[in-house]
């Protein structure tokens, strides 16, 4: 490594000044190297990210929606508490036969035209739940919901990492954790707002809404180009390196990002690879390193009890003592404004403070809070203080589940696997998160009866604390690096605790008065 890139020996924190970029250098205490970026190819990649990511609002949407909604279905079709868990937890366990789906679709269609099939296989389920008379025409539109969330959740941080720059690769990769978070607020919003029409008619409403945002995808795909590192593994070189020039400020750096990514495609096209699902299930010392990494933070993800605390929040305040449905939703809102902002808070961090230090403030603040929520509910009873106690503890856990856990996840998926692997590792990934989401969604009423709401979140806890130690003993920092430079990280060719952190292209653009 040259001697300047030796001075970027920790994590960088990037400023802005104007149009340029400039790194801070921790040894010396200064903020050197100054970096110009192209302000219009940013942007670009930017309305990329953005419109990859409306298919995730349709995931948090139904989750704020249904906190909600459940209260006038179960009123107007009459259907039991076990019902009502399996509507809920129904989603999460379906949506994971989309995402395993989404894996070879993503590698056959394009990760473009994937996102497309998300949405339109959502729209159906929407549309049929929405006027579904019964129980059992409800969870057919519940199916097709959960395949269209299944596919549209793998693939965007996929599709966002591949196009993006490694110096904004983790701003843009979390930009579908804030759309999950911005439909859980607009869910949230639309049972308050129409929580004052009749039974029968107010959850049909808040469901058709839903439809709305995958609308916007039709409009997406006139925007948004197909992934560089997809067209050059299906020998469109040439459509790739114009995708790289948009994305990239000169066209020597898309060269080189195109040359890189040529190579990692060309030990699949080469036939030194084993197929995709051997390689996974039978995995080499550094894909079994990426799996339990992978795969590990996206369980820890979910059976932290996130899922639970925003599809349940009526039923966790209504714990605490408010008991008014008007005033139930009116606090989800709050809920739902609490996680919006602290997602865009992370979004502006992930790079400078970098992915690492995150998930740390992250489980460690949601373990206090997770603990305190069981304490104020279990001791405190229903008085005023009890509520205010209550309320803070379920903002705090979702503010710091935001902060860190809930766009960090999305993030590493995306980042750590090779690109021969990257789909299909992603795709089990989120099956694993789907799975942990389902199993807790389905579960939390019959357990919070067994051992009570405050017991619950005791057992949410202790899984906390242990997804600190997790975060501590196996999650490297990938913050700063190219995607080709994480997979040499996991093969060993690379620091794995972080001691030394490459910039990739970002040192690559870096303009001095003299030479390395």
């Amino acid at each position: 490594m040259s001697s300047s890139a030796a001075n970027f020996a920790q994590p960088a924190i990037l400023r802005r000044l104007g149009r340029t970029f400039c790194f801070w250098d921790w040894r010396n205490g200064e903020f050197v190297a100054p970096l110009r970026i192209d302000i219009r190819s940013r942007k670009y990649v930017m309305a990329c990210a953005f419109f990859a990511s409306l298919n995730n609002v349709l995931l948090g949407y139904d989750v704020g929606v249904m906190s909600g909604a459940v209260l006038f279905i179960q009123q107007d079709l009459n259907i039991t508490e076990v019902q009502t868990e399996v509507l809920i937890g129904s989603l999460s366990i379906i949506s994971l036969f989309g995402s395993l789906a989404g894996g070879r679709t993503s590698d056959s269609i394009g990760r473009k035209w994937t996102m497309a099939l998300a949405a339109l296989v959502f729209q159906t389920g929407a549309a049929v739940m929405a006027v579904a008379p019964s129980f059992e025409v409800l969870m057919i539109g519940r199916t097709f919901a959960g395949i269209g969330i299944g596919l549209g959740v793998m693939i965007a941080p996929v599709y966002i990492a591949e196009i993006s720059p490694t110096v904004a690769r983790g701003f843009l990769t979390s930009f579908p954790e804030i759309f999950i978070n911005l439909g859980i607020l607009l869910g949230y919003v639309s049972n308050y707002a129409f929580s004052g029409l009749s039974v029968h008619i107010s959850w049909r409403i808040m469901l058709a809404v839903g439809i709305l945002p995958s609308v916007f995808i039709g409009f997406a795909l006139c925007v948004i180009p197909e992934s560089p590192r997809w067209l050059v593994l299906k020998g469109q070189v040439d459509r790739a390196r114009e995708v790289l020039m948009k994305t990239n400020e000169r066209d020597d750096e898309a060269e080189e990002r195109l040359a890189e990514i040529q190579l990692a495609a060309a030990k699949t096209e080469g036939g030194e690879e084993r197929p995709v699902w051997r390689e996974l299930l039978s995995p080499s010392p550094a894909v079994r390193k990426m799996l339990i990494v992978g795969f590990g933070i996206q369980c820890f993800q979910q059976i932290t009890g996130i899922d639970a605390t925003v599809y349940y929040s009526p039923e966790i305040l209504k714990e605490a003592g408010i008991q008014d449905e008007t005033k139930l939703l009116a606090a989800t809102v709050a809920v739902g404004i609490t996680k919006t902002l602290f997602i865009l808070i992370a979004t502006f961090m992930i790079d400078s403070v970098g992915r690492k230090p995150l998930l740390y403030v992250s489980t460690i603040g949601m373990t206090l809070c997770l603990f305190s929520l069981s304490f104020t509910l279990t001791f405190l009873g229903q008085g005023t203080l009890g509520i205010a106690l209550a309320l803070l503890f379920v903002c705090g856990n979702v503010a710091f589940f935001s902060i860190g856990m809930g766009p960090v996840c999305w993030v590493l998926t995306s980042e750590i696997f090779p690109l021969r692997l990257r789909a299909q590792a992603s795709a089990l990934g989120a099956v694993g998160n789907r799975v942990c989401s389902g199993l807790v969604a389905m579960s939390f009423l019959s357990v919070s009866r067994a051992i009570t709401v405050g017991g619950t979140f005791f057992v949410f806890s202790l899984v906390s604390a242990l997804s600190v130690v997790f975060v501590y003993m196996l999650v490297p920092e990938t913050s700063g690096k190219s995607l080709e430079q994480i997979e040499l990280m996991f093969q060993g060719g690379m620091e794995m605790k972080g001691a030394e952190v490459e910039l990739g292209d970002a040192e690559r653009l870096v303009r001095k008065d003299q030479e390395f």
